[in-house]
């Protein structure tokens, strides 16, 4: 079983260097090999949203593979594209979401809560859009932070995964993890407006 997927993620990494290369005709032998991975993407970040949310999983993920694979992206491997996957998502997400508040303007606030990022929990528009500013701020200061979010959060990658796109320990995640949800509240909920 562990061959299969490492023979799986060698064949997604040389079709991604060939697509990188202009092989159009790569693209399609990659949907297949990358479906079922972005529809967990889909689903982890879906599963963040209210229980009326008019995206569906089958939708995000046709919407974040073309957004994928047009753009311009060194690819390096498999992990690298789920990687800039959950960057996709998160933006098809708040793209949605500001749609939505444009259309209605108003509603009542909660808080995000990042403590759990693999508990089922809703995310008001308002919230993923505030969340989606603080990550922009997150990104000037402290890039890797922003990443680790974007990953674990809007992704559903593991603490190990994620140590392998960017390179570094899963010890080091779990800090960048802890740090990153203490600066992010305190940018969504300034002291006193919590």
């Amino acid at each position: 079983m562990a061959h299969a997927a490492k023979r799986e993620d060698g064949d997604v990494t040389r079709l991604l260097h060939q697509l990188r290369a202009g092989d159009r005709e790569a693209l399609e032998r990659l949907y297949p090999l990358v479906y079922d991975e972005l529809r967990r993407v889909a689903r982890q970040a879906l599963a963040r949203e209210r229980e009326s949310h008019t995206l569906q999983a089958t939708e995000l993920v046709h919407e974040a593979y073309f957004k994928l694979v047009g753009a311009e992206v060194a690819w390096q491997d498999r992990s690298h594209f789920l990687a800039v996957a959950a960057r996709a998502v998160r933006q098809l997400l708040v793209d949605h979401a500001r749609k939505r508040q444009a259309e209605k303007r108003g509603g009542g606030a909660e808080h995000v809560t990042l403590g759990d990022a693999d508990a089922a929990l809703s995310v008001p528009d308002d919230e993923l859009i505030a969340l989606d500013e603080a990550l922009a701020r997150l990104e000037e200061v402290e890039p890797r932070l922003r990443a680790v979010v974007e990953y674990r959060f809007f992704a559903g990658l593991t603490e190990r995964e994620i140590a392998e796109v960017l390179g570094v320990t899963e010890r080091t995640i779990q800090r960048d993890w802890v740090k990153a949800r203490a600066w992010l509240y305190r940018e969504i909920y300034p002291a006193g407006s919590a």
